[in-house]
C-alpha cells in the first residue's frame, strides 16, 4: 500500500508523511527490536555464566546497547539504561528477534510481487495456504524467501535506504 501511494501521491508533504511513517516503523521493527534481542541473549549469557543480574548490571549493559545502536551522532541519556524495566518483552519468551525477521521476509515478499508480479503472487497465496503444514522457514523458502541466508535482512535494509534516500531529497 505504501509503495502504491508514494506512487501516485504527488503532494511532497504527503510523499514525507508516507515515508516517514515507514522508515519509523522499520525502526522500531528492524533496529529496536534487534537491540532488544541482543539484549536478551546478553543478560541470558551472563545468567548463564552465574553472574548476578542486578538492576546496576540490566542498567549499564543496555545503556551501552543503545550506544552502539545509536552511535555518537545521538545524544544519548544516561536515564535511557533504565528503559529495560519497563520493556515486558523482556519478561516473557526469547521472541522479539521475531519482528525484524518478520518484518524483513515482508519486505521481500512484497518486492517480488512488486517485482515478479504473478508468479510471486501465486508464492504468496501458497504461503499464506499453507498455515501450519510445515515449519515458517520452510514455506517462506518455497515462497521465494530464504530466512538461513542474510539476504532476506540484507535486501529490507537496502529498500530502508531507498526510502531514506527518497525522503532525504524531498526535504532537501
Amino acid at each position: 500500500m505504501n509503495d502504491y501511494l508514494l506512487k501516485t501521491i504527488k503532494d511532497e508533504k504527503q510523499r514525507i508523511y508516507l515515508l516517514n511513517h515507514y522508515l519509523e516503523g522499520f525502526r522500531g521493527t528492524v533496529f529496536r527490536q534487534t537491540m532488544f534481542a541482543e539484549f536478551e541473549h546478553l543478560i541470558h549469557q551472563k545468567a548463564q555464566h552465574g553472574e548476578a543480574l542486578t538492576a546496576e548490571l540490566l542498567t549499564d549493559e543496555y545503556y551501552k546497547l543503545n550506544q552502539k545502536y545509536f552511535g555518537t551522532d545521538i545524544a544519548i541519556d544516561q536515564e535511557i539504561g533504565l528503559e529495560w524495566a519497563r520493556i515486558p518483552h523482556f519478561y516473557y519468551d526469547y521472541y522479539v528477534y521475531q519482528y525484524a525477521t518478520g518484518f524483513s521476509a515482508a519486505t521481500a515478499l512484497s518486492k517480488q510481487i512488486l517485482e515478479e508480479g504473478e508468479p510471486a503472487v501465486k508464492r504468496y497465496i501458497g504461503y499464506l495456504s499453507a498455515g501450519s503444514s510445515e515449519y515458517p522457514i520452510e514455506v517462506l523458502k518455497k515462497a521465494g524467501v530464504d530466512m538461513a541466508s542474510p539476504q532476506p535482512v540484507e535486501d529490507a535494509l537496502k529498500v530502508f535506504e531507498e526510502k531514506l534516500t527518497e525522503m532525504e531529497n524531498l526535504l532537501g
